[in-house]
C-alpha cells in the first residue's frame, strides 16, 4: 500500500477533513430530528456543555437516536465499502451486494438462524455469513460459463439469485408458525431501530477491523482494476487478495444484514458519487466511502423518520428510491 506520494497524502487529508465535517453535521441532524419532533437546541447544548440531563428529551436523544445514528454510520460505511470492493474485484460498475444477491443470501441465513433459536446478533451472524458466501459462490458459478467478469452475465446471475432468495425468504416466513418471523417484514426492508448501544458496539468490533483490512489492500485493488495480467506482473497475488477481500466483504454484509436487514443500493450510489468527485484511486475512495457512506445512511434514516406524519418508513425504502434510478441509468450507459 504505497501512500508515500505527498500529493496523495494531501488529497486523502483534504477529502477526509471535508467528509468528517459532513459526518459531524449529519450526526447532529440525526440526533436532532425524528418522528417525536426536533430538538436542535437540546443537542447543541449537550455538545457545547457536555451535560446530559435526565429529561424525556435527553432520553430520546441519547438512548434512542444515538445508537441508531451510530448504527447508520456503521451500516452505511460497510455497504459502501462492499460496493467499492465488488466493483474493483469484478471490474463491473454495477456490482453491489444487494444487486448481486449477496444481501438476499445473508437474509436467508439470518432467517434460518432465527428458526434455529439464535438471537439477532451476533448469534445469527454465522448463519448470515454462510448464506452470503453460498450466494456469492452460486453467482460466480452461474456467470463462469460466460466469463466471470462479463457485465451482462454477472448482473443477470445476480438478479436471478436475488429473486430466488426473495422467494425462499417469503416461503419460509409464510410457512413457519414462529411469531418472530412474522414480525420481520419491516426488517426485510431495512430496519435501524431494533438495536441498543451494546449491540451496536459489538457490530463495530466486527466491522472496524474489516475497514482496516480493505484499506490495506486498497492499492492492490487499484492494480486489479487494470486487469489480471497487469496486476500479476506488478506483484499482486490475485487469488490471495481476491479471497481475502471477498471474504471480508461478505462478512461485513452478513453482519449488517443480521442486524438491520438487507438495505439496497448504498454500495452503488456512494462509490459512483465519489468516483465522479475525487477520481478512481481506491486509497482515497476507501476512507471516503467510510465517512461519506455513514453520512448518507444517517440522512436516509432521517428521511425515513420525518417524512411520514405518523410513525416511520424503513430506511431501505429511501435508499431504493434513490438508488434504483441510478442503477437503471448505469445499466443503460454500460450497454452503449
Amino acid at each position: 500500500m504505497n501512500i508515500n506520494s505527498p500529493f496523495l497524502l494531501k488529497k486523502m487529508f483534504f477529502v477526509c477533513m471535508i467528509l468528517m465535517g459532513a459526518l459531524v453535521l449529519s450526526v447532529f441532524l440525526g440526533l436532532s430530528m425524528g418522528s417525536s419532533g426536533y430538538e436542535f437546541n437540546a443537542v447543541l447544548k449537550s455538545f457545547l456543555t457536555g451535560d446530559v440531563f435526565h429529561s424525556k428529551t435527553d432520553t430520546i436523544i441519547w438512548h434512542i437516536r444515538f445508537p441508531r445514528v451510530l448504527l447508520s454510520i456503521l451500516v452505511g460505511a460497510a455497504l459502501s465499502l462492499g460496493g467499492l470492493v465488488f466493483q474493483a474485484l469484478l471490474r463491473n460498475p454495477l456490482a453491489e451486494p444487494y444487486i448481486l444477491g449477496i444481501s438476499g443470501g445473508s437474509a436467508i441465513g439470518a432467517i434460518l438462524g432465527i428458526l434455529a433459536g439464535f438471537s439477532y446478533f451476533p448469534g445469527i451472524g454465522l448463519f448470515s455469513f454462510v448464506g452470503s458466501m453460498t450466494t456469492l459462490a452460486l453467482i460466480l458459478i452461474l456467470s463462469t460459463g460466460h466469463s466471470i467478469l462479463k457485465k451482462d452475465s454477472l448482473i443477470l446471475s445476480g438478479v436471478m439469485v436475488n429473486a430466488f432468495c426473495g422467494a425462499i425468504t417469503m416461503f419460509l416466513i409464510s410457512l413457519t408458525l414462529d411469531s418472530r418471523l412474522h414480525n420481520v417484514m419491516f426488517w426485510l426492508m431495512g430496519d435501524l431501530s431494533n438495536l441498543d448501544i451494546h449491540q451496536v458496539l459489538i457490530l463495530a468490533v466486527v466491522l472496524l477491523p474489516c475497514f482496516i483490512v480493505i484499506f490495506v489492500f486498497s492499492h492492490s485493488m487499484n492494480l486489479m482494476m487494470l486487469g489480471k495480467d497487469s496486476a500479476q506482473s506488478m506483484g499482486v497475488n490475485i487469488k490471495f487478495v481476491t479471497l481475502i477481500l471477498l471474504g471480508i466483504t461478505s462478512l461485513m454484509v452478513s453482519a449488517t444484514v443480521s442486524t438491520c436487514g438487507p438495505i439496497g443500493f448504498v454500495g452503488l450510489v456512494i462509490p459512483h458519487l465519489f468516483r465522479l468527485i475525487i477520481g478512481q484511486d481506491n486509497r482515497v475512495l476507501v476512507p471516503a466511502c467510510i465517512l461519506g457512506g455513514g453520512s448518507y445512511m444517517i440522512l436516509c434514516d432521517i428521511l425515513s423518520r420525518t417524512l411520514p406524519e405518523h410513525g416511520e418508513i424503513p430506511p431501505g425504502v429511501i435508499t431504493a428510491i434513490i438508488g434504483a434510478p441510478l442503477f437503471i441509468l448505469l445499466l443503460i450507459k454500460t450497454r452503449r
